[in-house]
């Protein structure tokens, strides 16, 4: 990392649903490689996925991450009110011949080859389509995307041929999730992506649209993934449990034990920012380099 810029780090949790103990361990690491390197801390609330979101979920996130002790600075952003940047980035991807329009059905993908990210598309549509409805993708090429991750080492990606021309507008007019995150963490002047393994296969995909748009490529540290009690990846799409606010200290404390670091038993009668600071001082996040998985789920917070 180039320590002459400011540490600027965010936590970007989408209002799909309540917070749960995956989302909470990926907010503790970015806020504490954070808080650890002295820099800031933002809160953006990725809301530009209308059909997905639930209502009051935005306020419920806020809320859960104001009783666990956290403290971002400046104002939360919402992504829905940058619309006007991320159509400014896609009409450069199109001015530039980046970008064309793709009417290609799931239907027409349903025999195509899949991969880490899904389908692989074919390029159906590269040369042109007559279709009236359609997404808009960006050219890949295959020549490797490569980075190292903090944790997880290097990661390489050739994306035309592992994964294909991707969707930077759905064909419901909604920008994509990749354009927009990368769009927003480049005005935010994000230094470091902290989040889950299970987006480590997406950041090739940024790093293409960063080159593309010339924009700086952040550092990019992924986390292990929390494996529940029936052993899936934790997540709203397998049931997780909202995380408890009435007293967040003793759920604080396993998500920073599940982080590797040294919790002490006494520690579950100290006040919330009295723990936050004794964990800044004995943050190590190298201590889980190499990992893919967390099992250590509360017990209390398992499914009845």
């Amino acid at each position: 990392m180039n320590e002459s810029v400011p540490y600027q780090g965010r936590f970007a949790p989408s209002p799909t649903g309540p917070l749960h103990f995956g989302s909470l361990l990926a907010a503790c690491a970015s806020y504490l490689q954070a808080r650890r390197a002295a820099g800031r801390w933002l809160l953006r609330i990725e809301d530009i996925d209308p059909p997905r979101s639930q209502a009051g979920a935005s306020e419920e996130i806020i809320k859960a991450l104001e009783i666990y002790g956290f403290q971002w600075d400046g104002d939360v952003i919402y992504q829905s009110t940058a619309t006007e940047r991320h159509h400014s980035a896609l009409r450069q991807l199109a001015l530039d011949g980046h970008t064309y329009a793709c009417s290609c059905s799931r239907r027409d993908l349903a025999n195509a080859p899949r991969g880490p990210q899904g389908t692989i598309y074919p390029g159906t549509c590269r040369s042109g389509t007559s279709g009236t409805e359609y997404a808009v993708r960006v050219r890949t090429h295959d020549e490797a995307i490569c980075f190292d991750d903090l944790l997880q080492g290097q990661h390489c990606e050739r994306l035309q041929t592992e994964s294909g021309d991707f969707v930077v507008l759905r064909r419901d007019g909604l920008i994509a999730y990749h354009l927009a995150a990368v769009v927003d963490d480049a005005e935010q002047g994000i230094t470091e992506v902290v989040r889950g393994i299970d987006l480590l296969d997406s950041t090739a995909r940024h790093i293409h649209l960063q080159k593309l748009l010339k924009l700086p490529t952040p550092e990019y540290l992924h986390i292990p993934v929390v494996i529940g009690p029936d052993g899936q990846k934790l997540s709203k799409l397998t049931g997780a449990r909202a995380l408890p606010v009435d007293d967040p200290r003793a759920t604080l404390l396993h998500a920073f034990a599940a982080l590797r670091l040294p919790v002490a038993p006494d520690l579950g009668s100290s006040t919330i920012d009295d723990i936050w600071q004794w964990a800044v001082a004995n943050w190590d996040v190298t201590e889980l380099q190499g990992q893919k998985e967390i099992s250590g789920y509360p017990g209390s917070m398992a499914a009845p």
